[in-house]
């Protein structure tokens, strides 16, 4: 899940506003002029335009199944999304379901700004079967549970399987391994690592990934629990490593300066060896990237390292719905099991509740990851956290914050991990 916090200017904001408000088919009670019921659905952005059609496609189906209900579908990106999204949900015209993230700073913070319709009796009564792992990180303190959690996703290390073994280069086994892979790169004129921090959000994944690594599940959840200060050794040397690559030359130059879709761009290209990124890029590799691509764990000091793990973006019903029961409906074909197959199939993602996979044809590369993820999915192995769903605004702030100081010298290993430490007491 990406996650930004570049502010958009107040005009654009009233204008994304008032383009979300439009649907230029809508009467002003939400029906059309037939009596069919419009549901209002607002999504990020997909990562191409092929993936978003296909998703058009697939509410068509919906539509097909449940006559007189029209789906509306909008997208944002997620930049603007995150934005502008608590201020549509109290504008009076909210759309009736949105596509948001799982935890206590995303839909977590909507719900207990009471933003959220309560699906807590709707999840007994209509049978939706999501894995309870899932269930809890769409579920608030108080035992309210919001929405219906993202795909499973993991963090890791993308890499052009073709130019390894043109390089005669194997998966790494440590961080010495992985130095040695940078360099070799490096030296035959490929950035090692397509980095992209202008957002921000990714600095945080990147410093999940080798934080889990590091010191395993255990560790980053004693870290995320506040069981263990964000001051250790353990954190600066995460953030420091980072830190040498970039001066190393390992990274894309100037991080802070690449866009994500310009990162990604370098690697689907075949400029850049590495892209560590989350498992939702699989559709993105397969649809632009004329090599074969494999996907490792980012390396521990001592040994292969851990996947860090979490959940994307899922729907949730906004608590100025004017049709809950026709939003309701839509939920019910979205944690389908024949959905979930769907999501297999032409998202290249991977559903928190259980799918009809059987015959289902997926490219190799999903097939791996697929099989990382069910791991995680049935709590066998051990796997990191994507730190940014579980912690704060105030915390993710200065996580993103921290990593570009970083990439910039703006700031010490030392600094990020005290005004990580600070940030954790808010």
């Amino acid at each position: 899940m990406k996650l930004s916090k570049i502010a958009a200017p107040a005009a654009a904001v009233g204008l994304v506003l008032t383009l979300i408000g439009c649907t230029g088919q809508v009467s002003t009670d939400g029906e059309q002029a037939s009596g069919d019921v419009t549901v209002r659905y607002l999504v990020e952005e997909l990562e191409d335009a092929e993936a978003e059609a296909r998703l058009r496609e697939r509410l068509d189906e919906f539509e097909a199944q449940n006559p007189g209900i029209i789906v509306d579908l909008q997208t944002l990106p997620f930049d603007t999304m995150r934005t502008v999204l608590q201020t549509q949900l109290r504008s009076g015209d909210a759309p009736d379901v949105i596509n948001w993230g799982s935890g206590p700073s995303f839909g977590g913070a909507l719900a207990d700004a009471g933003l959220l319709y309560d699906l807590t009796e709707a999840y007994e009564e209509r049978g939706w079967e999501v894995y309870d792992f899932a269930k809890d990180r769409v579920t608030s303190a108080d035992g309210t549970v919001y929405g219906i959690p993202g795909e499973m996703e993991t963090l890791g290390v993308f890499y052009n399987r073709d130019l390894f073994a043109e390089l005669g280069l194997e998966e790494p086994q440590s961080l010495a391994d992985l130095e040695e892979i940078a360099e070799a790169t490096k030296a035959a004129g490929y950035i090692p690592f397509a980095i992209s921090d202008q957002e921000g959000w990714q600095g945080g994944h990147q410093l999940s990934m080798a934080l889990s690594s590091a010191v395993g599940s255990a560790g980053v959840n004693e870290l995320v629990s506040g069981d263990s200060d964000w001051t250790s050794a353990a954190v600066e040397e995460a953030v420091a490593l980072w830190d040498s690559y970039d001066e190393a030359g390992y990274l894309t130059p100037f991080p802070t300066s690449v866009s994500y879709d310009s990162g990604n761009a370098l690697f689907f290209a075949g400029e850049a060896a590495m892209l560590p990124m989350g498992s939702w890029i699989v559709d993105g590799i397969v649809a632009n990237a004329d090599f074969e691509a494999g996907y490792f764990p980012f390396p521990a000091p001592d040994g292969e390292g851990i996947f860090a793990a979490g959940l994307g973006s899922g729907p949730m019903i906004t608590a100025e719905t004017q049709h809950p029961e026709e939003a309701l409906k839509l939920i019910d074909f979205l944690v389908s099991a024949e959905h979930g197959r769907w999501m297999v199939e032409n998202l290249d993602v991977i559903p928190p509740f259980p799918a009809d996979l059987d015959g289902v044809e997926i490219s190799p590369l999903l097939a791996q990851v697929l099989a990382d993820v069910e791991q995680f999915g049935a709590g066998e192995g051990d796997f990191g956290l994507n730190i940014d769903v579980l912690m704060s605004d105030a915390f993710n702030e200065a996580m993103f914050n921290g990593m570009q100081a970083i990439y910039s010298d703006q700031a010490s290993a030392a600094d990020v991990a005290a005004s990580l430490e600070e940030a954790s007491q808010q």
